[in-house]
């Protein structure tokens, strides 16, 4: 009987210990994730001064508020955090490997797993740049699209396309949302996921068709593919380099380096925004700052409802679900949203929510 007593101690004990290590965690996150609200600083330049966004609470989360009307852009702190940035990575250089940095045949490590290796195969050292694809590229303005349901009925797609350079993410449909999108598309990211999700994974000859069709809209643009993050993707990456090379397409392509993923994540850990991975959203406002003097962030909002309390779709194209808050995402998009907005407030870019005005 004691025994059995004793046992049960032991459970409740360890229980007990699980339960508030857990509560202990969870604070530990809270307080991380709102080091930008109130009387915290963010930390991107010595320039910022300390946040006092206004907040609301929406369906339990945190978002600021922010206007874009009467805002300006501070050149001097956009050309502090590029000197800032390039301590870190060369946009320039990062942005892609280039044909030199190998041969076919050799063998690299995933990014995300060195446990696991990858061949460079004949089709994929083809389509490697001779050069670096942003080399000497520099624009007055830039639009970082994302891929948020807020854009939809924004009536944004004319002010997208204004801008000189527009960087487009996961290769979203543009065509069917122009009037609230856009069409221009100079910069497009492509995740290997997107063959599957998008393209039923190529089993048919229409899903390789409607992949080709799609390709072919993009013209002389770069198609930015992370093939070398993690194993799982090396099939599509190389099903997606042969249709390129078949059907002799224009686009131009490009491959992150080795270095690109952690030398961002570096950055913005070392400036006190303890980020996981980088979406690919910051991975593209990060690269922007390096060639572009003004840069637009569009269909950025990690939240399921708007500031009026209307659902909000995870992209404005699917209805694929996202937990923004989940400890399992390789994301904390929430943080990088309210990290975005004080730049947004400081001058250093442009952020838009809402419906863009007519022109």
């Amino acid at each position: 009987m004691r025994s059995i007593r004793k046992r049960w101690t032991i459970c409740t004990i360890s229980l007990l210990l699980i339960f508030y290590k857990t509560k202990e965690i969870a604070r530990t996150e809270e307080h991380q994730e709102t080091q930008l609200i109130g009387d915290g600083e963010l930390c991107l330049s010595r320039s910022l001064v300390n946040s006092s966004d206004k907040i609301i609470r929406k369906a339990g989360s945190t978002i600021f508020q922010h206007s874009v009307q009467g805002w300006k852009i501070n050149s001097s702190l956009v050309l502090e955090i590029r000197k800032n940035i390039l301590r870190f990575l060369d946009a320039e250089r990062d942005v892609s490997v280039v044909k030199s940095s190998f041969k076919p045949g050799d063998v690299i490590h995933y990014v995300l797993d060195r446990r696991r290796t990858l061949n460079i195969s004949h089709n994929l050292h083809s389509l490697l740049p001779e050069v670096s694809p942003m080399k000497n590229r520099r624009f007055k303005t830039c639009a970082v699209v994302g891929n948020s349901g807020i854009l939809l009925d924004s009536g944004c797609g004319k002010e997208i396309d204004s801008h000189n350079f527009v960087i487009r993410c996961n290769l979203a449909p543009v065509v069917e949302f122009a009037a609230d999108v856009g069409t221009k598309s100079d910069f497009i990211t492509m995740n290997p996921s997107v063959v599957q999700r998008a393209f039923g994974g190529f089993r048919n000859e229409s899903d390789r068709e409607k992949f080709v069709h799609r390709l072919s809209m993009l013209n002389d643009s770069v198609l930015w593919i992370p093939a070398f993050m993690v194993k799982g993707g090396e099939k599509h990456v190389e099903w997606v380099n042969a249709l390129i090379l078949k059907n002799k397409l224009q686009v131009r392509t490009a491959y992150p380096s080795l270095r690109l993923i952690h030398a961002v994540r570096g950055y913005w850990l070392t400036n006190k925004v303890p980020i996981k991975r980088p979406s690919t959203g910051l991975l593209m406002y990060t690269l922007a700052t390096r060639f572009c003097d003004e840069i637009h962030l569009y269909g950025f909002w990690p939240f399921p409802k708007d500031l009026n309390g209307k659902a909000v779709k995870y992209h404005y194209y699917d209805d694929l679900k996202y937990r923004y808050f989940s400890n399992a995402s390789p994301h904390r998009m929430p943080l990088e949203f309210k990290t975005l907005n004080v730049l947004h407030n400081r001058g250093a870019l442009k952020l838009t929510t809402g419906k863009c005005m007519k022109q």
